[in-house]
């Protein structure tokens, strides 16, 4: 490792990485360096990494510190078991790449991970000083995602989320049995005993900002987690399940699904066939139905399917479950509360409020309704207007039918390898 250059490491460790889809940098404290001090921002725009959920691009060097790891779960490309090749950042490397990074535009901020080395303990001493070299010595003001350990100390949890924006655990699997098959050295209970820590600390440090104006912050953006869909035998009803726990009882900002894909010498263990990548983006919308909507977890359950226990390829979740509900519907645009109108197949949260503030000035026609969705033909049989009450249509025996389209199958992206930017001149 040592005769690797630091472009090499870059390429090596930045690819590593990919596999983590939990990047998001929303929902942090602003701040910025207009003041003539420091350097960074928590905002502003760059070269897309990923996107925050209003809709604002978003920057971030997304990096592992190691690709090494003492551990051997049997899906990740980085096990001790791989036949891969390793590559190693100093802490001093990540806090000069980050900041010569910055500085050329390219990023906003830094995602870090890490294979475990030596110990849990001793990779998060160097994780952590990464970032406390970053806010201290050099008064970086931008954002910084930090992958905890578990396993590691909880001074030095309690140290990164003090420098920290964000913090995530990734409890891996859905279930205790597919983590005790696929990641034997891992515990499921560890896991949740380090998150619960971190809501702890938040708790805490959130109290002693009300009282104490300049008390600390801690991870301001919350803690995250991801889940991967697809190398175990968990359901998509399980799945829910369990990110509505780990929403109760950790108060998470985001649980991330990460579809299973295949990676280079696989594991006997492992499934031969990826899932459709169509699945990960339902399980992202019965997330965004608890979240955002107003469904409780057995309602977004409900709307699996009975035997597969699978949310449905063809057809968005929220709309299965407004075929199974035939009777709560049609809704009256002009009258129903805001509730109801969330639960209408086609309207969003945006649109919803739109309806809320027009209704107060005039009744809503079918085709005011139709300028604030992009399909006008999913709402009619849910929906009652001014001019519009769908009598055979709501109650037609094919409605189902008639609204499902044959369902696709996505296809993950070619994984293409790392390109290390290059710097521009200014003619």
């Amino acid at each position: 490792m040592s005769a690797l250059s630091t472009r090499e490491k870059l390429k090596i460790l930045a690819d590593a990485a990919k596999y983590d889809a939990s990047c998001a940098s929303s929902g942090t404290t602003k701040r910025d360096s207009r003041d003539g001090k420091g350097i960074g921002s928590t905002e502003g725009m760059g070269i897309c990494h990923a996107y925050a959920p209003d809709g604002r691009c978003i920057s971030l060097l997304k990096i592992l510190l190691t690709n090494s790891c003492i551990f051997d779960c049997h899906y990740c490309i980085n096990r001790r078991s791989s036949d891969v090749r390793r590559a190693r950042f100093t802490a001093r490397e990540v806090v000069d790449l980050t900041l010569s990074f910055y500085r050329r535009n390219y990023i906003e901020g830094l995602f870090l991970s890490s294979g475990i080395i030596r110990s849990s303990d001793y990779t998060m001493e160097q994780m952590v000083e990464v970032a406390r070299s970053l806010r201290e010595d050099h008064d970086f003001r931008g954002y910084i995602h930090l992958k905890t350990i578990p396993d590691a100390d909880p001074e030095l949890l309690r140290q990164a989320g003090l420098h920290a924006d964000r913090l995530s655990i990734n409890v891996e699997l859905p279930t205790e049995p597919g983590l005790k098959r696929l990641a034997p050295e891992k515990d499921g209970r560890r896991i949740e005993g380090a998150m619960a820590q971190m809501r702890s600390q938040m708790d805490d440090m959130g109290d002693a900002r009300r009282k104490y104006r300049h008390a600390p912050r801690f991870a301001p953006a919350g803690q995250s987690t991801q889940m991967i869909v697809g190398a175990d035998a968990a359901d998509d009803r399980a799945i829910i399940q369990r990110a509505s726990g780990l929403y109760d009882r950790h108060r998470l900002r985001r649980v991330y699904y990460s579809a299973f894909s295949p990676i280079p010498s696989p594991s006997s263990v492992l499934p031969l066939k990826r899932p459709p990548l169509m699945r990960e983006h339902r399980l992202y919308q019965s997330d965004w139905m608890m979240r955002f909507y107003g469904y409780s977890a057995a309602e977004v359950a409900a709307a699996t399917d009975r035997d597969s226990g699978c949310l449905p390829l063809d057809i968005d979740p929220k709309l299965a479950w407004a075929l199974q509900h035939r009777a709560s519907f049609p809704v009256d645009v002009n009258h129903a509360p805001r509730e109801m109108l969330l639960r209408v197949p086609g309207l969003g949260v945006k649109a919803v409020d739109r309806i809320l503030a027009s209704r107060r000035h005039r009744r809503l026609r079918l085709e005011d309704v139709a300028r604030l969705t992009t399909s006008i033909v999913k709402l009619r049989p849910f929906l009652i207007a001014a001019d519009w009450r769908p009598v055979q249509l709501a109650d037609r025996v094919d409605l189902s039918a008639q609204l499902r389209r044959p369902a696709a199958q996505l296809e993950l992206p070619k994984k293409q390898p790392y390109q290390v930017p290059q710097a521009s001149h200014a003619g």
